[in-house]
C-alpha cells in the first residue's frame, strides 16, 4: 500500500520505517528542509537502537523516501497518517493541536479518491471529528475517512514494539477504512496480533487511558518505597511480591526518582483537562501529576541526607541525564529537577550521559563529561539518576579511588546495598 507520513519526528519515522519494512511504500513528510536532507543523507536525528540500520535498508530497498512537499505523495495515498507533536500547551496543559489542525487543512488540499487519513499523533478525545469537520470545510466533496490509530511505542524499543505489539487499537466504523487498515496492519497477522477496532473516540481515549494508568502504577510504587524507607522494608521485595499477581504484573514497578518523557507527563496533564471540561474529573490522575512532579523536586534532599544535609561547595557527580535509558530524549527527565536543585543548595555538578546532548543546552552551570569516571572524578557524591547499562557494572574500587568521598546515592536501585557498603561506600537507595 502507499503511506504518506507527516512527520518525522520519534513516532513519525519509526512507524513509516516500519512500514516500509512491512513492505508497504512509504513517503515521509516534513517541512523541515534540513531535517530532511540529513535524512536523506541517511543521517537520523533521534537515538533509537536499531533505527538507522532500518531506515537505510529500507531506502535501499525503495519503499521508503523523504521529502518537504506532500502534494504527490498524498494525492497517490492510500493512508495518511498525521504524526505530528502535539505538546502541552503553555499555561494551561492542554494539548497543542496546532499542527495537527494545519496538516488536516494541508491533506485537504491534497487528496485525491477516497483516502483514509490516520491520527497517529496522541490527541485528545474527539480531535478525530475536529480533523473531520476542517476537511469538510476545505473540501465539502472529497470522498475520506478519519482513523484514530494511537501509538503505543516505548522508547528505546520502539521498533521491537511496532513490530511485535501486544494490540493494534483502531478506532473507526468505516468499512472501507476498517479494509484499508486490515491490509497495513496485515504482517502482523502472522503474530496472531489483536486489532481491536472501536469508536473514534474510544480509540483516542484508549491512548490516555494507558498513559494514565502506567503513570498511576509508577507513582504508586514511589510511594510505597517512601513507606519501606520508614518503616525499614524492601521496595524491590514488595514490587516483586505483588506482581507476581497476574492481576497486578510486574512492570512499572521499579521505584525511583519519578516518570519523565515525551508522553506520561503531557498526556496525564492533557487527560485532566479533557476530564475537567466534560465534567467528570480523574482525581486519581490530578493526584498523580502532583505526587510525580514533587517527588523529581525532592530528589536533591536526598542526595543532601547523604552529605549531612549541606550540599555548600561539595561536588556532586551525576551518571545519566536523559529521562531513561536507550533514548536521547530529554523531555521532561528527573534530571532537571534534580541538577537545578542540586545547584540551588550550593553544590558544583559534574554530569556522563551517553546520548544526553540536549543536556548541554538544558542544564547550566553543569561539568559536563566524557565518561562515567570523569563525571566521579573529585565527587564528594555520585547520584545515579538514569540506568544505563554502562552504569550497571562500574569499577567500584576505581569509582571509589577517584572520589573524594565515598557517597553514592542510588536513585534506580541498580546495586546491592550489602555490595555497596562491603566495597566501603556510604550508599543510599530508593525504598530500602
Amino acid at each position: 500500500m502507499r503511506v504518506a507520513m507527516i512527520g518525522t519526528g520519534y513516532v513519525g519515522l519509526v512507524s513509516g520505517a516500519c512500514f516500509a519494512d512491512f513492505g508497504h511504500d512509504v513517503v515521509c513528510i516534513d517541512k523541515d528542509a534540513s531535517k530532511i536532507g540529513r535524512l536523506e543523507r541517511g543521517e537520523i536525528p533521534i537515538f533509537e537502537p536499531g533505527l538507522e540500520d532500518l531506515v537505510a535498508r529500507n531506502v535501499r530497498a525503495g519503499r521508503l523516501s523523504f521529502s518537504v512537499d506532500a502534494a504527490e505523495a498524498v494525492r497517490n495515498a492510500d493512508a495518511v497518517f498525521i504524526a505530528v507533536g502535539t505538546p502541552s500547551r503553555r499555561g494551561d496543559g492542554y494539548a497543542d493541536l496546532s499542527y495537527v489542525h494545519a496538516a488536516a487543512e494541508e491533506i485537504a488540499g491534497l487528496m485525491d479518491g477516497f483516502t483514509v487519513i490516520v491520527t497517529k499523533s496522541t490527541v485528545p478525545v474527539g480531535t478525530g471529528d475536529e480533523i473531520e469537520a476542517i476537511i469538510r470545510k476545505v473540501r465539502p466533496d472529497a470522498d475520506f475517512a478519519v482513523v484514530s490509530n494511537p501509538e503505543f511505542l516505548r522508547e528505546g524499543a520502539a521498533i521491537e514494539d511496532f513490530k511485535r505489539p501486544d494490540r493494534v487499537v483502531v478506532g473507526t466504523e468505516d468499512e472501507r477504512a476498517k479494509a484499508v487498515m486490515n491490509e497495513l496492519y496485515r504482517p502482523l497477522f502472522l503474530n496472531e496480533t489483536p486489532i481491536v477496532f472501536t469508536g473514534r473516540r474510544t480509540s483516542e481515549l484508549i491512548k490516555y487511558a494507558a498513559n494514565a494508568f502506567l503513570a498511576l502504577k509508577i507513582t504508586f510504587i514511589n510511594e510505597i518505597a517512601d513507606l519501606c524507607e520508614a518503616v525499614g522494608a524492601d521496595v524491590q521485595q514488595v514490587a516483586r511480591g505483588i506482581g507476581l499477581d497476574k492481576r497486578i504484573g510486574a512492570k512499572f514497578l521499579n521505584a525511583g526518582p519519578g516518570y519523565g518523557g515525551s508522553c506520561f507527563p503531557k498526556d496525564t496533564i492533557a487527560l485532566v483537562r479533557t476530564a475537567q471540561d466534560a465534567g467528570a474529573p480523574v482525581r486519581l490522575i490530578e493526584t498523580t501529576v502532583a505526587i510525580n512532579d514533587a517527588r523529581k523536586k525532592a530528589m536533591a534532599g536526598k542526595v543532601a541526607d547523604a552529605l549531612d544535609g549541606d550540599l555548600t561547595g561539595k561536588v556532586i557527580g551525576v551518571l545519566g541525564l536523559t529521562f531513561k535509558p536507550n533514548t536521547d530524549d530529554m523531555r521532561d527527565a528527573p534530571s532537571l529537577d534534580i541538577v537545578p536543585a542540586l545547584q540551588a543548595m550550593g553544590a558544583t555538578v559534574q554530569a556522563y550521559d551517553p546520548e544526553g546532548h540536549e543536556a548541554k543546552q538544558m542544564l547550566k552551570g553543569v561539568a559536563f563529561k566524557d565518561g562515567p569516571y570523569e563525571a566521579v572524578e573529585g565527587a564528594d557524591a555520585v547520584v545515579i539518576i538514569t540506568e544505563w547499562d554502562q552504569f550497571r557494572a562500574l569499577d567500584l574500587d576505581r569509582m571509589k579511588a577517584l572520589m573524594k568521598a565515598p557517597n553514592v546515592v542510588d536513585l534506580r536501585n541498580i546495586y546491592r546495598p550489602e555490595d555497596m557498603l562491603a566495597r566501603g561506600f556510604r550508599y543510599s537507595s530508593v525504598g530500602r
